[in-house]
């Protein structure tokens, strides 16, 4: 899997956790679990986003 696809399904999996979370039905720790996860999917998201940047950098800078 390439670092986009991994990006986007990092952001995929964020958004299904925001829809889960705005589920009124949804439990208090089911809530808890959900937002853990959705924060660990955005910041390995972020992650990868950083060191695109970085790589891009890199590159100008060559």
């Amino acid at each position: 899997m390439s670092k986009t696809q991994d990006f986007e399904t990092k952001l995929q999996s964020a958004k299904g956790t925001l829809e889960t979370l705005m589920n009124p039905e949804i439990t208090l720790e089911e809530s808890v679990k959900a937002y853990e996860k959705g924060t660990k999917e955005l910041q390995d998201a972020q992650k990868i986003l950083e060191d695109a940047v970085l790589k891009i950098n890199t590159i100008k800078a060559s």
